[in-house]
């Protein structure tokens, strides 16, 4: 009797036969974009259009691979496994355009790197300036977020890596984390501050405005549990941000305290124009790494930054 088991590589020989670029070229726009409207206009297409195209992609692989609800579009693990080969496709395509497209050299693609705001200002422009007399013509593209943003990116395929934190196994699945360093909380003013040069009670600093991370953010976190562990809590009154320029700007202008990841103001500590005060911050420290998706190899021009960030985060 014949089976009606069609073997592995057959069925694979069948599949590159039918499945086109337009496929894969909508698959990872809803997969990027997390939403099928946004898909659509990002495309010039109809949602209807997409829709129809999404389900024949389906249909031909046998797999659902993307959940579609109320709150948008979802990836399924089959859907989350095949992205990073549809994007090396979509990728090899948009390169291959550009060769004929230009003069006949290579397109170097960018470096596209994500990262948390109080990272991105640390680490990344020491790195991104070797990266740069190493290979000139590599362009880097940097995009800050909070954390859970980034680690979408980088699994949707539109980052190569992610300087960020760890997160719970859910939101953990298809990616890496490789430990760059480990930081506590630090509390800065300027020079010239009321609290600097003498001892400071942590009551003595709710005296003071204060500038903090956002809700929902790792170091925001931390500093509610450390307030906590003196019996406080955050008065009103106080600022709340991830970007650095703002909080280095109100502290520099004021009487402001501000909460922060140690490295953020090495460079302003080392110049003097902000110093720290003596305020112990145990139980504070958060590892900070690299994430990237395990099952795509990293292109060659970011594991060269990947490899300068781990020699900065040692020095």
């Amino acid at each position: 009797m014949q089976s009606d088991v069609v073997p592995p590589g057959d069925r694979a020989s069948r599949l590159v036969d039918r499945i086109r670029l337009r496929h894969l070229t909508c698959f990872v726009a809803v997969a990027q974009e997390g939403n099928l409207g946004r898909a659509a206009a990002r495309l010039h297409l109809s949602q209807p259009a997409v829709t129809k195209t999404l389900n024949e992609l389906e249909a031909l692989s046998g797999v659902r691979l993307v959940d579609r609800g109320r709150h948008g579009a979802r990836l399924t693990p089959a859907g989350e496994e095949f992205l990073s080969r549809a994007v090396e496709v979509t990728d090899a395509l948009a390169s291959a355009a550009g060769v004929l497209a230009g003069t006949g050299q290579p397109a170097v693609a960018p470096v596209r790197v994500g990262a948390l705001p109080t990272v991105a200002s640390t680490l990344l422009p020491g790195a991104v300036t070797r990266l740069r007399h190493r290979r000139p013509h590599v362009g880097v593209q940097i995009r800050t977020a909070p954390n859970t943003a980034l680690l979408g990116a980088v699994r949707a395929g539109e980052l190569d890596f992610v300087l960020g934190r760890t997160a719970d196994p859910e939101t953990m699945r298809g990616l890496s984390f490789e430990l760059l360093y480990a930081e506590s909380l630090a509390l800065v003013v300027r020079p010239d501050h009321p609290l600097a040069g003498g001892p400071v009670s942590v009551p003595s600093v709710l005296n003071h405005p204060l500038v903090v991370a956002t809700a929902g953010t790792v170091p925001r976190h931390h500093t509610e549990g450390f307030l906590a562990r003196h019996g406080l809590r955050l008065p009103a009154g106080t600022v709340e941000t991830l970007d650095v320029s703002v909080a280095r700007g109100l502290v520099r202008a004021g009487d402001a305290v501000w909460l922060t990841p140690e490295r953020v103001p090495q460079g302003d500590l080392d110049d003097g124009t902000l110093v720290r005060l003596p305020v112990p911050t145990p139980g504070t420290a958060e590892p900070v790494g690299l994430l990237r998706r395990t099952s795509t190899d990293t292109p060659v021009a970011a594991e060269e930054l990947i490899a300068i960030l781990r020699e900065l985060a040692v020095g």
